[in-house]
């Protein structure tokens, strides 16, 4: 993301119109229209101005496609973290009555291992989510989506039904998924 497109994002953030931000920093609107479709850059004193009324600093004004960069890097540690997760609860879940039924006390052990292989990347999924502040389903929409998830709004109550519904969706998924490994295995298998 370039400076004029910060300049535009910030803008609108805050409902500011071209006219309203040239009034405030003592410019005229197509100068602001000048900077937002980078035909004109705003000099230090102007970045300074804007970084008060955006209530920003600096380095966000200006350096916004850095963060972008980072957020593609985090996008994909997650990604893959994410697929390392359903992969082995997955195959926990389809290999629950097989591997009960073969090797009875030692499938119980490599059911164990493969799910704690999936539940340790599910647990660093939470950390980068809480290190990088998408702690919740809306804001992880709009990180998938490339857009800034610090931008989206959400309620306590929402972000707590979203948790609660996931995490009900998701055990109960695995719940249907073993029970038929197993009843598929003590049924069909002599």
């Amino acid at each position: 993301m370039e400076i004029g497109q910060q300049i535009k994002k910030y803008r609108e953030r805050f409902g500011y119109s071209q006219e309203y931000l040239a009034e405030k920093l003592y410019v005229s609107r197509q100068t602001i229209s000048n900077w937002e479709t980078e035909k004109s850059y705003p000099d230090i004193h102007n970045l300074m101005m804007m970084c008060t009324l955006f209530d920003v600093s600096l380095d966000d004004l200006v350096k916004g496609d850095v963060k972008n960069m980072n957020l593609e890097k985090i996008k994909k540690e997650m990604d893959f973290w994410a697929w390392m997760m359903i992969i082995f609860m997955g195959l926990g879940a389809i290999f629950f009555g097989p591997l009960m039924y073969f090797f009875r006390i030692w499938g119980y052990v490599i059911i164990l291992i493969i799910l704690s292989i999936g539940v340790y990347s599910s647990i660093r999924i939470d950390k980068i989510k809480y290190k990088n502040d998408i702690d919740n389903y809306d804001r992880i929409v709009a990180f998938m989506n490339g857009k800034d998830p610090s931008e989206v709004k959400t309620t306590k109550k929402r972000d707590l039904v979203t948790s609660i519904l996931s995490f009900v969706f998701v055990v109960g998924l695995f719940i249907i998924i073993a029970s038929l490994s197993v009843w598929v295995t003590y049924t069909f298998l002599p």
